[in-house]
Order: C-alpha cells, then sequence, then structure tokens
C-alpha cells in the first residue's frame, strides 16, 4: 500500500518554526503608537533583559520600522533613558 502524502495537513509536514503564519508590524496598522526615544515602556519592550534589541523574526516588526526602533533604542540609551544593561542588583 502506498501512503498519499497530499492527505495530510500542512502543519502535519511542516517542522519550521517560521511557517507558523504571517505576522503584521505592530507599528504599521492604523492607530498604532509611534516610535519615539521619549517612550521609554514602549521601547523596553523591544529590549532584551540582557540588553539586546529582539531582532525582527521573533516581533514580527517590519525592516522599516526596525530600523526607526532600532535608532529610537540606540537615541534613548545614549541620552540615559534606558540603561544599555539591565543591571539589577540584589543587596
Amino acid at each position: 500500500m502506498k501512503k498519499n502524502k497530499k492527505n495530510f495537513k500542512k502543519e502535519e509536514r511542516s517542522n519550521s518554526p517560521f511557517e507558523k503564519g504571517k505576522k503584521f508590524c505592530p507599528f504599521s496598522q492604523p492607530g498604532s503608537p509611534i516610535i519615539d526615544y521619549k517612550d521609554v515602556r514602549l521601547l523596553s519592550r523591544y529590549i532584551t533583559e540582557k540588553g539586546k534589541i529582539i531582532p525582527s523574526r521573533i516581533t514580527g516588526v517590519s525592516r522599516k520600522k526596525q530600523k526607526e526602533l532600532a535608532k529610537a533604542i540606540k537615541r534613548a540609551r545614549f541620552l540615559s533613558l534606558i540603561s544599555y544593561t539591565n543591571k539589577n542588583f540584589q543587596s
């Protein structure tokens, strides 16, 4: 007996973690927040605990908005609004 591979669903034959679905840019939607270096709460969502900028393949931000986001994060770091590393000392 031959098994017909066409009967399998797309989810069953795909092993790639990147094919889960189309991501949309959270900054390109109407009514979305504007990227600003003074908005520390928004920028801190796109920084890891170690202080690295989260890549767009994980967050789903478009290339143009990712460049704006990186520039805003770097500007906020330079002006000491955000620390370069998240130093939480327990004393």
